[in-house]
């Protein structure tokens, strides 16, 4: 096992805190002269860009050429890729985002992201026209945003770099021969109001800039020259013009005791290192200080850049990289000369079971009813620390006192185990990834397979992705778009069967995605190829409309079995295409037609009939019109709507249309008629409208018209109806008969009657007479009028006329034994 006096050795006290300064790597850039270059470093050890500052002065003997080149590297040192700076106007400043985009910024405002392997990028944008007539004077870049603060001394912001939107803050009104000395900002997530705020240090005090306002802090004597946030966003550390460093609250309600460097020279760098000290870096000298101002100096024989992280700073050199950091609490708990904490007796108690001491035990009693903390801080320090054989001891420690635990979760030991196999394979110097163990947890898993496909890492992207639990998908697509990307000189087979040879055994890929990458790189045959291979319907037809397959996409849309879909590829042809090749297109695919002619019923009369007529299925367009014009029935009825005139007109013009059409088959004879006599019945009912100014009639059967002009008085109307549409005497006498009744007319009921005999008989009469509460005697007129005196005695019973009741049967008894005599009379007659 490692020794717990090694682990400490290189440690430095500061305060109550121990800090250590680790190497990371022996850098592998040539060339590079951090002195005379800008330098930007993405967090978490991400890529650093260098170029040339044309701003300071290049010592003598470094080469320079015409037009500065932007270099990338990883963290160790690799080249992954350099581009010329061909821009008309001056690079000015340059940072990474949080999806690793080298954001570059010239001094007219425009701003040009770049890849990790230099490709202009297409979202592209300026900080606007007044930016451009003025210049820049200071630029700030952070993960989400930018600000800049022009010539004029006003300031200029971007907060969502995926939505770019250029806002003016509010006016600082400042003197133009007074600008600020420095600039830093605090990032909208650590503000109380949620908006960026701007820090702008003047003449003995500090200008918060928002959207809304301006405010004026003078906490301090003297004049900030340096400034930096902490990142938690919660402190602010500043330099004064003589020499003195100052660390405050950034609601500045709380300043902390100030520390005296006796530099007249303000830092070249002051950066957090986490956020308990400052670092503060001079020409060959880098001095931290501590919160209670206690400080460590470290120098350097060449000139260093220092990049701040989560919880420490690299300190980038020509020759080297390191990471100066606040050792994690657990480790100093059990590193630490003299600590008898429950995790140092247990790593002891592992070093002693190793070298067979019975004093192990010895200290398995002592940590008692402690081990399960024990344990977790063995297990959390492994991952705090970079020496894998340290790793190696402290999960040692870890595993063998959770042998004695009952309960305790088994996954804890792997999953870290886990972790730091990922975290050693991307510290690696061939990836160059330094990934502190708090940085990964901050960075997230998901975010550092990102920054490994960025720098086409996949085959390590997938082991990790495997290892952690994420989808494999997205390496793979990746991996695919880069492998187009560099096959561009190979034909579509053979990059297809690159693809498949590597993808054919990959359960969940999406095809569809690839073949939408082949397709916007230019090569649509080969995306059509790599559709093939999609067996998912619902990605394949989006793609195909796209890529402009349009009756492909048809095709694919209603093999699926979808609905929808199908639906998705008809109305992309009725978009895309004429009218005619609309229909010549559907017809050759009767499902689709089918569906397109469904909808049309549903929602479009008009663009059915278009259809219908266009193809020349007349009675089907017969139909279409029909089933139209009854629609307007159905707005009456089943909706409660009132047909206007207009409408009628218009009903009765369908009905027409329809009967014309029906008219030239000779099957559809009825349908021409029923087409005739409704719109003959609709155009009489507009005329019935006009002349009684009632709107009753519209829409209404041939049946229920008449006796609704009946019940209203309108004879004439109602015998014209009877006449035109030969209507039967039986069938009118019954609508007469009921329509008196419902009005209670008894003496134009009586009347009625004694028109003519009566084709329904009288019966008829008696009943209604009965059902409409008719008076008795009303009712006996009718009665009487019967021939059949068995019916007669009946209905005088039902009335209550007991008498004419029993006369009326008496007269039914007598003639029925008449009748009796008669008819035995003939049978005789016909024996003999």
């Amino acid at each position: 096992m490692a020794s717990k006096v090694s682990a400490a050795a290189q440690w430095n006290e500061l305060g109550k805190l121990f800090y250590r300064k680790r190497d990371l790597y022996r850098m592998l850039w040539q060339g590079v002269h951090l002195e005379t270059s800008f330098v930007a470093s993405a967090k978490y050890g991400g890529p650093i860009a260098v170029v040339r500052d044309d701003r300071k002065l290049s010592k003598v003997g470094v080469s320079q050429t015409s037009k500065p080149v932007v270099r990338i590297f990883t963290s160790a040192g690799r080249l992954l890729s350099s581009f010329n700076w061909d821009e008309a106007d001056r690079l000015f400043a340059f940072g990474w985002t949080d999806d690793e985009v080298l954001l570059c910024v010239d001094e007219r405002g425009q701003v040009l992201p770049y890849s990790v392997f230099g490709e202009l990028q297409q979202n592209q944008f300026s900080l606007g026209s007044e930016v451009a007539a003025v210049g820049i004077k200071e630029c700030h870049i952070w993960g989400s945003g930018l600000v800049v603060l022009t010539n004029s001394n006003l300031l200029y912001a971007v907060t969502n770099l995926r939505e770019p939107r250029v806002q003016c803050l509010s006016d600082p009104l400042i003197e133009h021969d007074n600008p600020p000395l420095c600039m830093t900002v605090i990032e909208p997530q650590f503000t109380m109001s949620g908006l960026l705020e701007v820090l702008l240090a003047v003449d003995g005090a500090i200008l918060v800039v928002d959207a809304d306002n301006v405010t004026t802090r003078s906490l301090v004597q003297g004049t900030i020259v340096r400034m930096a946030v902490a990142p938690s966003g919660q402190l602010l550390a500043c330099f004064t013009r003589d020499g003195r460093l100052l660390v405050m609250s950034t609601s500045f309600s709380k300043i902390l005791p100030e520390f005296g460097t006796k530099s007249s020279l303000p830092p070249e760098q002051l950066v957090w290192c986490g956020v308990d000290s400052v670092v503060l870096y001079w020409e060959e000298i880098a001095l931290m200080v501590g919160p209670y101002g206690d400080w460590v100096k470290y120098t350097y024989d060449e000139p260093a850049t220092l990049v701040p992280e989560c919880d420490g700073v690299r300190i980038l050199t020509r020759s080297r990289a390191e990471f100066l950091q606040r050792v994690p609490d657990s480790l100093v708990s059990i590193f630490g000369i003299g600590s008898f904490t429950p995790g140092a007796l247990l790593y002891d108690a592992l070093e002693l079971f190793d070298a067979q001491s019975a004093r192990a035990n010895e200290n398995l009693r002592l940590i008692g009813d402690k081990l399960g903390e024990a344990v977790e801080e063995c297990i959390e320090a492994a991952g705090h620390e970079f020496d894998i054989s340290l790793q190696r001891s402290l999960l040692r420690a870890a595993s063998y006192g959770r042998t004695f635990l009952q309960g305790y979760p088994p996954n804890q030991v792997a999953d870290m185990c886990k972790t730091l196999r990922v975290l050693n394979a991307v510290r690696a110097v061939e990836v160059g990834i330094p990934l502190s163990y708090a940085e990964y947890e901050e960075f997230t898993p998901r975010a550092l397979v990102a920054r490994l496909l960025s720098t086409h890492k996949h085959l390590l992207a997938l082991r990790v992705s495997d290892l952690m639990g994420l989808p494999a998908d997205r390496v793979l697509l990746h991996w695919a778009t880069a492998k187009m990307q560099a096959s561009s000189k190979l034909g579509d087979k053979e990059v297809l069967d690159l693809l498949l040879d590597k993808l054919s055994q990959c359960a969940g890929i999406s095809w569809a995605q690839i073949a939408a990458t082949a397709h916007r790189r230019g090569r649509p045959r080969l995306a059509a190829m790599l559709l093939d291979h999609e067996p998912c319907a619902a990605e394949q037809v989006p793609l195909l409309t796209s890529m402009g397959e349009d009756e492909r996409a048809l095709v694919k849309a209603i093999e699926s079995g979808d609905t929808d879909l199908a639906y998705l590829a008809v109305f992309h042809l009725w978009r895309k295409c004429s009218f005619g090749e609309f229909v010549k297109l559907i017809d050759e695919h009767p499902q689709a037609r089918d569906l397109f002619l469904a909808y049309c019923r549903r929602t479009d009369p008009e663009l059915l009939k278009s259809y219908l007529f266009s193809v020349g299925a007349t009675v089907r367009a017969a139909d279409a019109i029909a089933k139209e014009a009854w629609k307007f029935n159905e707005k009456r009825f089943l909706e409660g709507g009132i047909v206007g005139p207009t409408e009628v007109n218009y009903q009765a013009r369908l009905l027409d249309q329809a009967k014309d059409l029906y008219a030239k088959s000779k099957e559809h004879t009825l349908h021409r008629e029923a087409c005739e006599c409704s719109s003959r019945l609709l155009k009489f009912q507009a005329e019935i409208e006009v002349n009684t100014k009632q709107r009753i009639y519209s829409g209404l059967s041939l049946h229920d018209t008449i006796r609704t002009c009946l019940v209203n008085n309108h004879q004439i109307f109602a015998n014209k109806l009877k006449t035109d549409f030969k209507v039967s005497d039986k069938h009118f006498w019954w609508l007469k008969m009921g329509s008196l009744v419902r009005k209670h007319d008894w003496i134009g009921l009586e009347n009625f009657a004694k028109e003519k005999k009566s084709p329904i008989g009288y019966e008829p009469f008696v009943r209604a007479c009965i059902d409409g509460g008719a008076p008795v005697r009303e009712t006996a007129k009718y009665i009487a009028r019967l021939t059949d005196l068995t019916a007669r005695a009946q209905f005088y019973s039902e009335v209550g006329m007991i008498h004419e009741a029993a006369e009326a049967q008496q007269q039914a008894q007598t003639s029925d034994t008449s009748y009796n005599k008669i008819q035995n009379l003939l049978s005789s007659w016909r024996a003999s």
